[in-house]
Order: C-alpha cells, then structure tokens, then sequence
C-alpha cells in the first residue's frame, strides 16, 4: 500500500507538469495562437493542482487555485477576452501557483499575504472585490450535509415549476484519485445547479485499519431538480468521465408518490427511478446497483407508468491509444540500470578482445555471435539511455518568469520566445543547464536590451526579443540564446578590461578577443552592483559549468543587431562513442563527435612555420597541426620524417580547426564514462577515464582543453589567432 508521502510525491510531480503546461498554454495564449482546447487544457491543469491540494490540505494552494480557476472558467466561457493586462495576470498567477507548490513541496511555512495582490486583481476580473464574499472553496468533509429523503416527501405542486429531475449515479475508480481529482468537488459543482438529494454508498467501505489512502470507497445516487439542461448536468462530469461510473437520467417532474400510486391499476408495481433513502425507525433494504454498462430505466414522457424507455447515459470518452499510458520509476533504480549497462558494454569490449586473439578458425563463428551481442547491447544502451531522457522544456519552463521578473525590475519589455522544447538530453545535463541560462538570459535583459525609449530611437520595435532555442546537431544538444539587443560595446568592454589589469594597455585585439571577455573571472560592465547584476560572477561562471559536463559555449555579437551564445553539449554523460588511439606506448580515447575527418597527409602537404609543428594544406586552406606527445609530455614512436596520421577535430562551435598528430589510430569503440575528478583531481587535457577490452584503463581527451595546452604552450601561434579562451587575449 502506498503510503501518504508516496502520494505527496507522486501529487507535486503531477503539479510540475501542470505547470508546464499551464506555462505552454499562457504563451500560446499570449501569442495569439491558442484554441479551445488551450484554455481547456490550462483550466484542468489548475483544476488538478487544486483537487489533489485539496486531499492533502494544503489551503492556502486551494484557496489561490480556487480563483485561478474561476477566472480561466470564465474565460473559456467567452465572457473575458485574453488581452494584454489580462495576460499578465495570468502569468503572474502562474508564478505565484508555482511558489506555493514549491512552499508546500518543502512544508515551508506560506507567509499570510504570499500571492494576495495577484490573488485581489483575479477576484476584479470575475467582479468580486478584494475581501469581498465568497464561495468557501476549502475541502470540508464535515460540510457535506446529504438530506436523503423520499419520493413521496416531494411537493405534488413542483410538476409545473419548470425544474427537471435528474438521477444521479456517481462512482468514483482509483484512477480518479490517482490523476488529483476530488470527489467533493463534483458534488459541490452539482450542488451549485440546483437542489441536490444524495445518499452515500458506504457498504464497500472496510475496517480502518484496511483502508488504503489511493482508492475511493465511497459512491453516491440521488437526485438533482434544476433548471440546467442535461448538457449542463454532464459539464460538471467533463473532466472525470473513464474514471468513474457516471449515470444521468432524466424523466419530467412526476406528482405526488402517494397521488400516482392510487391511479395505478392493481397489478403494476411502480418503479422508483433512485434508490430509496431508509426513514427513521424503517429497515434499510440495500437496492441493487446498476451495472456500468446498462443504462438506469426512466419513465419516457407520456409513455404509461410502468412502462419505463431507456434513456441512453453519456458515452464514456474514448479509451487511450496503446502504449500511450505511462509510469513513474524512481531515478535511483534507473541509474541502477544505466551503471549495469555500462558494465555490459566493458564486459562486451573485453569479450570482443579474447575473440580477436584466438585462432581464425576458432574464431570465426564466436565473432558472428559477438556482432549479434553488440548490436543488442547497443540497443539496449539507446533504450536505457532514452529512459533517462527529459525534455529541456523542464528548464525552459522557469525562464519566462525570469524575463517577467527583470523585465519589471529593470523597466524594459522584453518578450522571451522559445523553441524546441521537446528536444530530450540526459537528466544529468539537465540537472546542470538551470544556472548556466539563468546567467545568461539575465544578461541579455539587463545588458543586452535596451530601454524602450532607446530601442525606438535606434529604429527597433519597443519590445525587446530574447529566442531561446534547442536541437540536436552532430551528436550534441545545441542551446541557443539570442536576442536583438545592442550587442557587446567593444570599446567600453575594452576599457573595463585594461582597468582591471586583464590586457595590457598597449595591446591590440580583434572584436572577437574582446568580446570573449565577458567570460574573464571578475569581469562586470556594470557601473553599480545591484541584485541583477554587477560583482562579476556570472559568464565565468556558465564557462565553467559548461566545460564541466563536457560542452563548450561560443559567442557572436553583432554592434546594433544583438548577440548569440551558443552552448553545445553532450546528449549523455554516461556512455559515448570514440576513437581509440595511441601515442607512444599510452592509449587514450577521443569523443567521436569532435572528429571532422581522420587522414594520413604527405611530407609535401606539411608546411613548416617558425614556432610551430607545421600547417597541413587541406583542400586550399591552411590548418595547424600540433603532436599529442608534447601537449601532454610523453613519448612518441613516430619522428618527422614518418609519414604521420592526423585527426582533424573541432575547436569549440565558432567552426576552427586543428589537425591533432597521433601514432595510431585503434579504431572505434563505446566506451563507459568514469570520472576521475573524485577520486585524484583535474587534470588538464583529460576529460575523464574508460575500460577498455584489454581491461586497461585509458584517459578521455578533453578536446578544448587540449586547445588551451597549445596557446599557453605556444605550440601554435596560428591556432592562438582562432581559439575562443579568454587566456589568449592575456598574452598579447
């Protein structure tokens, strides 16, 4: 049996999609491209949120989901149109939903006025003034009174008020508590259309200490007089049908029991259309339920007594598709499974070792059966990997209240679009992007925009544009963060770093040196430190972060026009592809999505320049070259004479490329990523370690660093002109 923290857990999950989808639906909204079934799909969002608020107590989540809801209810209902100042108090409703969920999440106490302002400019869109009476929406098990009373209590005089009488069944499965529905809810909702006479179904009801907190036991059956058309009546079930056993009949209003029972002929027995409710001092005869599938008989108008028509109940929604249900595993036990992948795939080089060193005649047949195991394992990693997988929507979704919250602060309009938010990565790279963009995206609004008055002097549109985008692209994740601001100020960029002793003052860089650095530790433009911005810690920081899950971030900026960071990261941190190759008697392991091309060039196509290895001509252009001996100070079998293998990667994402001198290449592997930080530090140049075959371990070359190697070196003056460190604008 599941236990209540289980639930809770599994409760604010369900809130942190709601509100990715409350989020998704608003800028739909705002935007001008939503539906009917956007401010449909938002309205359930906040109705969950509330309902499973509900069953846990959280009142004050309730209270402030209770408004919310009315307002989008009357929306949908066409009587408030998506405008401007509207909008943006949906949003802020949003935020402040989101801060009591995160509150509730945490059982930190909720300040007295949290959200009351939002709360207050919700009640004047639904013409209730702030304090103003009411409907109490709190969960009240105590405030159910059920009056259950008997057909021939009704008034003979009601046939000609013009109420219909409608026949309630509802039954409740575990399914709708499970989706954070509340029973009491439909019932209050019912209540609201007219008078309302239920009696509790309480016979599956077990002993206490059998009760299990995830299933309903409860059902009720009744009747409903109102004036609200059957439609109506089956509205307030919209959101629950196929997760309860609904039935609504329906017959016109009947005279008096006792006055109908004297016309009757003798041998008609009458058939009441609800259950009998049990009078004081009167046994109680449990009447038998109707099966789900049969509709409950009523008496047709004008049809004779007795003779009762079946009036069909609405039709149950559509069963979901196959393969479209879903369930929630624990993130432990999926790490589990990815560690046991990465030992396979260890256990699966070494295997392919032991074959490759036998006999070919024995040989032979093993290797046929090894290609099937790899492709299986190989299978099995995508599979185990794609269940680790989540969408960078779950990050995206904070940073339109980011850009609200700035765009107040610093007194800009400032419009955030996004896209490719489906675009899935590993959660550890997920984990690990929420600060890095953060940092940036409150750069370009504080920095990079302009004010509204500057903006329109420069010809541009008031509002100001920030595009955060994603996709997948060689192999890696690409984050793009861009926006159409000022750009970088070169001179005043400049300036600040010569005040700062971080270039000399004699010292000549090009506008990409400068604009790099922005990226320098301690580096701020900012004439006065605020809450924003200003002490200098922040794209250092993102750097940082970056380069410690493997990924690498690129800039372009554009005087006038705005600028462009791109982070380019890797889709995993647990099993990749890669070259093996060796230098000397070392092997070492080289990510495969970094390599451009692998080719074994002439003598001739070796050009010497003075202070570096040489210049490879590659097809009319000119590439460095620099020996992976000397950058990491070991041995070589090769000398210059030799004709030498060169792989050529990728410097970071601005497109430069150097040519990397080894002694052999060993070909192609998967390799199972080992950390190695923990347990004996950084190391320059090295990324990480892996296991190979031969049950030898072998260091990950970290390309980028690799980079900087060679510009502190010296190695290559001409690779210097092309690297994207910050170092490099030190040595001018």
């Amino acid at each position: 049996m599941a236990s209540l923290e289980q639930l809770k857990l599994t409760f604010f999950d369900e809130c942190s999609e709601a509100l990715q989808q409350i989020e998704a639906g608003l800028t739909e909204m705002q935007d001008g491209t939503s539906t009917d079934d956007t401010i449909n799909a938002i309205f359930r969002s906040v109705h969950s949120v509330k309902g499973g608020a509900g069953i846990f107590g959280f009142e004050d989540l309730v209270n402030f989901a209770h408004v919310f809801e009315t307002v989008l209810d009357t929306m949908r209902n066409g009587k408030l149109s998506a405008t401007h100042e509207i909008m943006d108090v949906l949003l802020q409703a949003n935020d402040v939903l989101s801060d009591l969920i995160t509150m509730s999440r945490s059982g930190e106490a909720i300040p007295p006025n949290h959200g009351s302002e939002c709360r207050a400019a919700l009640e004047r869109l639904i013409g209730i003034e702030p304090g103003g009476a009411e409907e109490e929406p709190m969960v009240d098990f105590d405030g159910l009174d059920f009056m259950p009373v008997r057909v021939d209590d009704f008034d003979a005089t009601a046939a000609g008020d013009g109420l219909q009488t409608f026949g309630i069944v509802f039954r409740p499965k575990a399914e709708m508590l499970r989706k954070a529905n509340e029973p009491l809810y439909i019932i209050r909702e019912l209540r609201k259309l007219g008078e309302l006479d239920l009696v509790a179904e309480t016979d599956a009801l077990p002993h206490l200490t059998e009760i299990e907190p995830d299933r309903p036991y409860v059902g009720w059956t009744g009747t409903l007089r109102t004036a609200s058309t059957r439609a109506q009546v089956e509205e307030v079930f919209e959101f629950v049908t196929g997760d309860c056993e609904i039935e609504i009949t329906e017959a016109d209003p009947m005279p008096a029991f006792g006055s109908m029972a004297d016309s009757m002929p003798a041998d008609v027995v009458p058939q009441a259309e609800i259950p009998l409710a049990p009078v004081a001092g009167e046994a109680s005869i449990p009447a038998p339920a109707a099966p789900h599938d049969e509709p409950m008989p009523v008496a047709k108008p004008g049809a004779p007594v007795g003779v009762p028509e079946v009036v069909s109940a609405p039709k149950a929604a559509p069963a979901a598709k196959a393969g479209s249900t879903t369930t929630r595993i624990e993130l432990e036990r999926i790490d589990r499974v990815v560690n046991m992948v990465g030992e396979l795939v260890i256990a699966q080089a070494m295997l392919g070792q032991i074959v490759h060193d036998l006999p070919e005649a024995t040989s032979g047949r093993l290797a046929q059966i090894l290609d099937e195991v790899i492709h299986h394992t190989r299978e099995l990693k995508d599979s185990v990997m794609s269940m680790r997988a989540q969408p960078v929507g779950s990050v995206f979704q904070r940073m339109p209240r980011l850009v609200r919250e700035l765009s107040t602060k610093t007194s800009k309009r400032v419009r955030l679009e996004m896209s490719g938010e489906t675009t899935e990565v590993d959660r550890s790279i997920i984990e690990r992007l929420g600060d890095p963009l953060t940092h940036i995206i409150r750069n370009a609004v504080d920095h990079g925009i302009e004010s509204p008055a500057d903006r329109l002097a420069a010809g541009k549109k008031e509002e100001g544009t920030v595009h955060l985008s994603a996709e997948h692209r060689g192999g890696k994740i690409v984050i793009e963060i861009r926006d159409d601001g000022a750009g970088i100020n070169s001179e005043r960029v400049l300036k600040k770093a010569r005040e700062r002793g971080l270039v000399g003052p004699d010292a000549t860089l090009s506008d990409e040196e400068v604009n790099n650095l922005i990226m320098a530790p301690g580096f701020s433009t900012a004439e006065t430190i605020s809450d924003i911005s200003g002490r200098g810690v922040g794209m250092d920081v993102v750097r940082s972060n970056i380069q410690d899950i493997g990924g690498r971030i690129s800039l372009k900026s554009e005087r006038g026009r705005g600028m462009t960071i791109t982070l380019a990261l890797p889709l995993t941190l647990a099993v990749m592809d890669g070259m093996v190759i060796k230098v000397g008697q070392e092997t070492y392991v080289m990510p495969l999505s970094t390599i451009v091309e692998c080719l074994r060039p002439a003598k001739s196509e070796i050009s010497s320049l003075v202070g570096t290895r040489g210049m490879l001509q590659l097809r009319g252009d000119l590439v460095p070259i620099m020996h992976l001996a000397d950058l990491l100070d070991i041995g070589s079998n090769g000398g210059d004479d030799s004709e030498e293998r060169v792989v050529i990667i990728t410097d970071g994402g601005d497109g430069s490329r150097f040519g990397l001198v080894v002694d052999q290449l060993c070909g192609h592997q998967q390799v199972v990523i080992k950390s190695i930080e923990e347990s004996y530090g950084s190391v320059p140049g090295i990324a990480a370690a892996t296991i190979l075959g031969n049950g030898r371990v072998a260091f990950i070359l970290d390309v980028e660093k690799l980079s900087d190697l060679a510009v502190k070196s010296s190695i290559s003056p001409a690779l210097a002109m092309n690297s994207t460190s910050v170092t490099k604008s030190k040595m001018h």
